[in-house]
């Protein structure tokens, strides 16, 4: 039985994961004696997949899953996550911003009992001023919305046992939110406070665009409250739009005339607008659930190299 397993999603990270296989590796052999490491190449354009191949034959405790293209960071690490053989998996990005000799002090909250030991950020290094903030009002807005509590200020950083990651596996879900996902499945889980640092090398996988998609499929995986919303404002518009007619057939009957026409067209863009809205709303909800009901693979591989670990 694998004691360990480490996932690390990769994507254009030919600069860093040098650096990262080196300290991850250092760190593994200090918490246990049998581990693997499972590199996830994302459809990576650059000399990653060389790198990780060159990583296999030095180390028979590395291996290296190549996807046929980019599925993105969320559907590369369940991937990973998949694969895994190890009683405990830690998961870590190859940009070395999440330091890698926590894991000692989350192997110690696991050996205390704990089901999953979470890195928890106290500050973000290197990262501009709009990124602090969507970081900051992401958790809190996502909180509000969904019907259970994500732990704020964390990412995919963390250390999970055999029961949690089966249980995470067994979810059949697309559209993946991972960290919303383990905060679902529940059991006992502790956060280890950390300071969050500078990338090494290379740049963000996740401009505006993209952290935009991720805040979507966040929302719409863990809550309906969206679509409740939009039947409070519409029940609020009616209520308008009834009192609206009522004062014009009232103002009819006791001779008064309507007057602006343009207070008349900035209502009717106002209600069209939030119609869209509305539709917009439900459209998204309905598209994921038509990804879902096709049923295709989550990802595909295209590639693999080393071995399984399988001693005990």
């Amino acid at each position: 039985m694998v004691k360990l397993s480490v996932v690390i999603p990769c994507f254009n990270e030919e600069a860093s994961l040098p650096s990262t296989l080196e300290r991850v590796i250092k760190v593994a052999r200090e918490c246990v004696t049998n581990y693997e490491i499972i590199l996830l190449d994302d459809g990576s354009t650059d000399l990653t997949w060389e790198l990780i191949k060159g990583a296999c034959l030095n180390n028979p405790s590395v291996r290296g899953i190549r996807l046929s293209r980019n599925f993105g960071h969320q559907i590369a690490l369940s991937a990973g996550l998949q694969s895994a053989l190890g009683a405990r998996v830690f998961i870590i990005d190859a940009d070395l911003q999440d330091p890698p000799e926590l894991l000692p002090d989350m192997m110690r909250a696991l050996d205390e009992g704990a089901d999953v030991a979470y890195g928890r950020r106290v500050s973000r290094d290197g990262e501009g001023f709009f990124k602090l903030v969507t970081a900051f009002g992401f958790y809190r807005f996502i909180n509000w919305l969904s019907d259970i509590e994500i732990p704020r200020d964390t990412g995919d950083f963390r250390l999970v046992n055999r029961k949690v990651l089966d249980a995470v596996n067994a979810m059949p879900e697309r559209h993946r939110f991972l960290r919303g996902m383990f905060a679902w499945v529940g059991f006992c889980q502790v956060p280890i406070d950390y300071a969050r640092l500078e990338r090494i090398a290379g740049e963000s996988k996740y401009p505006l665009k993209a952290m935009l998609r991720f805040a979507i499929t966040a929302i719409t995986s863990f809550s309906v409250r969206p679509l409740r919303l939009a039947m409070l404002m519409a029940a609020c518009f009616a209520v308008a739009s009834l009192l609206g007619i009522l004062y014009v057939v009232i103002g009819h009957f006791l001779g008064g005339t309507a007057q602006g026409w343009t207070s008349l067209m900035v209502v009717v863009l106002i209600i069209a607008s939030l119609q869209f809205l509305l539709l917009g709303i439900i459209g998204e909800y309905i598209g994921r659930m038509f990804t879902e009901q096709k049923g295709r693979p989550l990802f595909i591989c295209s590639e693999n190299c080393g071995t399984e670990v399988t001693a005990g």
